[in-house]
């Protein structure tokens, strides 16, 4: 797996100060992606041991912090290897709040083993590929209409997407 980029501190990618954490590979290939060089699963360094140790110190002496952001190319297309990163993250943060963007719907990413394991670490869920023809830059968090926000942990207690409501 490999890391597309890293954002310390970031307050477009989700509520309050986010790091975010953006992941190489993406086969939605949106039109009109604002990120289409992490299409590619190539993009970027390796995501090594070492790097994520690096990544998790930094997030865990950030006293701004509000939560990291799971971003890409899409996180769900590496889900196993980015819940190892998430795991590794939370026994040295156990409290961490967690978004995570995603061209994947909500109720297809529970029919994967390795997506809905990665998804139920997660707080909340911007789900939905971007559509160039939807495109709305007066919506908060995502880029257009088609897209939802999801409370994650109350959507999987419910059986239900339920959206979050800030």
């Amino acid at each position: 797996m490999n890391l597309a980029g890293y954002d310390r501190e970031s307050i477009v990618n989700g509520d309050g100060i986010r790091a975010t954490i953006y992941i190489s590979g993406c086969r939605h290939y949106c039109r009109g992606c604002f990120n289409s060089k992490a299409w590619s699963f190539d993009y970027g360094e390796p995501f090594t041991p070492d790097l994520q140790l690096t990544i998790i110190k930094d997030i865990t002496e950030n006293p701004l912090l509000d939560g990291i952001t799971l971003c890409g190319g899409d996180p769900f297309f590496s889900a196993r290897e980015v819940l190892a990163f998430v795991q590794l993250l939370k026994q040295h943060k156990p409290d961490i709040h967690i978004w995570a963007y995603t061209g994947f719907t909500y109720e297809l990413l529970l029919s994967d083993a390795d997506q809905l394991a990665l998804l139920q670490q997660c707080d909340v869920l911007v789900d939905g590929p971007f559509l160039l023809e939807e495109k709305d830059l007066t919506l908060r968090f995502r880029g257009s209409r088609n897209q939802r926000i999801i409370d994650v942990q109350r959507s999987l207690c419910k059986g239900r997407a339920e959206l979050w409501d800030h």
